[in-house]
């Protein structure tokens, strides 16, 4: 059985070299590559402190993902319908169904002021303090 090893290549145009088997063979990236400048510039804007070891690891890994995007950029989904979600949504709450009600009484015994039924709150809108 022929093993698929990806090996990540230093330089300013990066390249993934696929072995599988005796045979080798070169896919330059069909998207733009992302430099070390790119990657540190990024991490700056989000406020990561990284070291250049794990600013080299995530070049590294997000190349990967932007060859995995032009691979699959590359196939034929004509005939695959537009979909929004990859997987079947189903509703895991209960139904709404009515039930018992507390008692008012018991519903509004922790509240720090009353009027009858309702729980008095101090007015939040300037100019209604009447």
């Amino acid at each position: 059985m022929a093993r698929t090893v990806l090996v990540y290549e230093p330089g300013p145009r990066r390249a993934i070299t696929a072995t599988s088997g005796a045979s080798h063979a070169r896919y330059p990236l069909g998207v733009a590559a992302l430099s070390h400048a790119d990657v540190a510039h990024v991490a700056h804007l989000a406020r990561l402190g990284l070291g250049d070891d794990e600013l080299t690891r995530l070049e590294g890994q997000l190349n990967h993902i932007l060859e995995q995007y032009r691979v699959l950029a590359e196939l034929d989904t004509e005939a695959i319908a537009p979909t929004a979600q990859t997987i079947e949504l189903e509703n895991i709450l209960r139904d709404d169904l009515p039930g018992p009600c507390l008692p008012v009484d018991e519903a509004l015994a922790g509240a720090p002021e009353r009027a009858g039924d309702h729980v008095v709150v101090p007015p939040i809108i300037a100019g209604l303090d009447e």
